[in-house]
């Protein structure tokens, strides 16, 4: 497995490889880690994100523990201002599991030795991403009704299984702690299960009870590019 070492910015949310993250760059420590990235002479505009296990993303004790699974977080775009904040939208890459976290100096992010996970299919991947899509397309159908909405609106649904499980994942209405382990997932297929798991429970909820959808639902083509 290759390995990387990268600042590290803590959130209380999942990101997925291919999802697109807009942030709100304005504590001191995540501001120089911004400027730090756009310093570097290789190019690499990136970081790593990791959901908080405990704690609060804001304040110089806000974070008590971190998951060890996250996401590479590309820059895409960068709006800066004259206080020194950032508006950025950023892009997941690659997931990775962190080996080592090196604390920083005051107002500076954390580092941490990143290894990257790999995905690999079987041959079952495929059979398994048509279902997770049926269940998927059934799931927002029922929640797009719920919301008075038309349910027939299209949505794009990658068939490459890795890439059909990140795009379902990133916008199916889940807590933390469900969202992580599908980023945790070890292969693809274990991916696409709990998907199929995962669909199915929000499908029977919104029959007995309203929607839990998310907002993303309704905006139209998941683009994993």
């Amino acid at each position: 497995m290759t390995t990387i070492t990268l600042p590290i910015f803590p959130l209380g949310t999942v990101l997925f490889p291919g999802a697109r993250l807009p942030l709100r760059i304005f504590e001191r420590r995540y501001r120089r880690l911004i400027e730090e990235v756009l310093e570097r002479t290789d190019g690499a505009r990136e970081f790593g994100v990791v959901a908080i296990r405990s704690g609060v993303e804001v304040g110089g004790h806000g974070v008590q523990s971190l998951y060890e699974v996250g996401c590479i977080a590309e820059i895409q775009h960068i709006q800066p201002f004259t206080d020194g904040t950032f508006d950025v939208m950023t892009r997941g890459t690659r997931r990775f599991r962190i080996h080592q976290v090196y604390p920083s100096a005051p107002d500076r992010a954390d580092r941490a030795d990143l290894e990257f996970l790999a995905d690999p299919p079987s041959m079952r991947s495929r059979d398994l991403a048509a279902r997770a899509t049926r269940l998927f397309h059934r799931y927002r159908r029922a929640v797009l009704q719920a919301r008075g909405l038309d349910p027939e609106t299209p949505f794009a649904i990658p068939e490459e299984p890795v890439d059909c499980a990140y795009t379902i994942a990133a916008v199916v209405a889940l807590d933390l702690t469900d969202r992580q382990r599908l980023l945790e997932a070890a292969t693809v297929d274990d991916r696409l299960i709990q998907l199929t798991d995962l669909l199915n429970r929000e499908v029977a909820m919104i029959g007995r009870l309203s929607t839990r959808a998310g907002e993303e639902l309704a905006r139209g083509a998941y683009s994993p590019n």
